[in-house]
């Protein structure tokens, strides 16, 4: 006896039912019966589904289709979890898109969208070089790269192609680039949050300095910029961002 399995109009698939031989054959109850099961087992089918599409739009950037801030925000918690207790290299890439406000204003929204999705695939390329990272759209024009083992040494090599390939865009002026990573000397990583704090204070000097390639948190000596804005308190770190973009910026 069959019974098809039907899901959003269409048949997903049939429900096969059998008896040893010499059993009774199938009365219509029995015929019933498997309906109705067939319709059950279309049920729980749909609602797998429903959850799963509510869990990918809500780890989802909806434009770039690249993961969200809370899909970083989990991710990093618990690679941070990891380094704690493995001593693995966790090392953030927090990129600022340069260009995108002038984009809107001249050329329409919907120019800087399409700025932010082949940025987006560009991010996504250069982070395939890294196995297994995270490609996510943090909000507006800020990106990121999340990388759970390869070296800080990797990491840094596929921001500066990220820097690279970001100023090939045809719109835009290229990228603000920050990494921070457990293997430089950036001090005790305890959190996700000082790891984070440590890659957007980098970004945030990149952007001050029209830097071109990537700047890199602790890799500027015992006294460290980056480190030390990276661990002020966070009204004194805002006013030496602003510090650092009226000193560079016109």
């Amino acid at each position: 006896m069959v019974a098809p399995i039907v899901l959003h109009g269409r048949a997903w698939g049939e429900l096969y039912v059998a008896r040893p031989a010499g059993e009774p054959v199938f009365e219509r109850a029995d015929a019933d019966f498997a309906t109705v099961l067939a319709s059950v087992v279309a049920a729980g089918i749909a609602q797998t589904e429903r959850l799963e599409e509510a869990r990918r739009l809500a780890y989802t950037d909806a434009l770039t289709g690249l993961a969200n801030r809370r899909a970083v925000d989990v991710r990093l918690e618990r690679a941070i979890e990891r380094h704690r207790r493995d001593g693995v290299v966790v090392s953030l890439v927090v990129c600022d898109l340069n260009g995108l406000k002038r984009v809107n204003d001249t050329h329409g929204h919907a120019a800087g969208d399409r700025l932010l999705e082949r940025f987006g695939s560009v991010l996504s390329l250069c982070g395939a070089m890294l196995p297994g990272a995270l490609a996510a759209r943090l909000g507006g024009d800020e990106f990121c790269l999340l990388a759970v083992g390869p070296t800080a040494d990797q990491v840094v090599k596929a921001a500066e192609e990220l820097c690279r390939r970001a100023a090939e865009l045809e719109l835009g002026d290229g990228v603000a680039c920050g990494v921070a990573s457990t293997e430089d000397p950036i001090g005790p990583v305890p959190s996700a949050r000082r790891l984070f704090r440590l890659a957007d204070a980098a970004q945030y000097r990149a952007k001050a300095e029209r830097a071109t390639r990537p700047v890199v948190a602790g890799r500027a000596g015992p006294d460290d910029p980056v480190v030390r804005l990276a661990d002020e308190p966070s009204r004194e770190a805002d006013g030496e961002r602003r510090r650092f973009r009226g000193r560079h910026a016109p």
